[in-house]
């Protein structure tokens, strides 16, 4: 039954290469044939003797209608050209969202926005990854950043990504996911590496294998915001996210773990323990490409000016934010992008349990009730813990 299905999928891919391969002959023979006979005809009727009772004007007449009959043609051929085109990126459109879904606006309480910016013209992807899914673990978010850029490093990004929809939903810990996209990672490099072996060739050894490990490595983050807000990382070499409330301030979490696939990870994965998201707060999470973007003259884009002025005023939603560090990005690069940027932001909207929690409004608007002392709000430590 499977082979039977498998042979009707390949037959219709078979049919439509070849119906998309009569398409664009057919469209060269529309073109070809009615303008090799507009070049005959006004070669003949232009150079030929001219008769006693012609004239000359009636061959100029008979030139125009046959160009016009050629303009149509090729208006009629254009237009199917930009009818094919369009059905073509609504297809790649729709396998792009596929691979970096949409996030939903709200998930378990909390606001999602994001946005990804693909340094190879005309995708939506890149090297860059995300994904945010409520499990009863909490809500668990991944970003990464794939070595390389553009189309090339889609097919890890499938791997990772594919692994952590199903790991953050099966495993316990943070301890688990990672430990699984570990797994996957290596997986797809055997499989990368087996591809570009030659035909007859034996297995790769060990060596060539720990190579292009070292070469093919992923930076990811992995954060789980619980029932109860508290916030715990595990972080493999990417960029620590920032959290917006009063100002903006970089989550620090001491010291990350190299990217992933560099080394093996250690046997004890304990993750950070980054104190509660309060309610209001908002985390930002980048790719290294937004703080790494430059203008002609060769300077970064300041990520953390940029988000302290998002800061500054009323609180923001999510897609606000992403809408204004998209626009500040490209305004700086003057759309000028040379590697993949991935933006995720999300603000705790869950009702406080004490008002002393509430992050109060900014720019010297009036607080509703008592504000909580400074202190109460901590800091992620720089040590590990349970």
């Amino acid at each position: 039954m499977k082979g039977t299905r498998a042979q009707d999928d390949m037959s219709q891919c078979l049919s439509r290469d070849e119906l998309e391969e009569a398409s664009a002959s057919w469209g060269f023979v529309e073109c070809a044939v009615p303008g090799g006979l507009l070049t005959l005809v006004v070669t003949w009727e232009l150079t030929r003797p001219a008769t006693t009772r012609e004239n000359f004007s009636a061959r100029v007449v008979t030139c125009v209608a046959f160009a016009l009959v050629m303009v149509y043609l090729l208006i009629r051929v254009r237009r199917r050209a930009a009818r094919e085109l369009g059905e073509v990126r609504a297809v790649a459109r729709a396998a792009q969202e596929t691979l970096i879904r949409p996030l939903p606006p709200r998930l378990d309480g909390l606001a999602l926005a994001a946005r990804q910016i693909s340094a190879s013209r005309g995708a939506e992807v890149g090297g860059d990854l995300y994904e945010a899914v409520a499990t009863a673990h909490g809500v668990r978010v991944v970003i990464g950043d794939v070595r390389g850029h553009g189309l090339p490093a889609i097919g890890m990004v499938a791997a990772v990504l594919g692994s952590f929809r199903e790991a953050a939903y099966d495993e316990v810990g943070l301890d688990g996911v990672l430990r699984r996209l570990d797994r996957a990672h290596q997986r797809q490099l055997r499989d990368q590496l087996g591809r570009g072996a030659a035909p007859g060739r034996a297995d790769p050894g060990a060596a060539e294998q720990e190579c292009l490990s070292a070469e093919e490595f992923v930076t990811l983050l992995l954060l789980e915001i619980g029932a109860d807000a508290e916030v715990r990382a595990l972080n493999c070499g990417h960029p620590w996210p920032y959290r917006l409330g009063r100002g903006a301030a970089r989550l620090a979490g001491g010291e990350p773990l190299p990217p992933l696939g560099t080394v093996p990870l250690p046997a004890s994965l304990p993750p950070y323990r980054c104190g509660r998201l309060l309610p209001g707060e908002t985390l930002v999470l980048h790719t290294d490409g937004a703080e790494d973007a430059r203008d002609a003259d060769g300077r970064f884009f300041a990520l953390p000016e940029a988000l302290t002025r998002a800061a500054a005023g009323p609180p923001l939603p999510p897609a606000a934010v992403v809408r204004q560090l998209h626009t500040a990005l490209l305004r700086h690069t003057g759309g000028r992008v040379t590697d993949d940027m991935a933006l995720l932001v999300l603000r705790n909207d869950r009702p406080a349990t004490d008002e002393r929690e509430r992050v109060p409004p900014q720019s010297g608007a009036p607080v509703p009730g008592p504000t909580r002392p400074a202190s109460s709000h901590r800091p992620c430590p720089e040590g590990r813990g349970r």
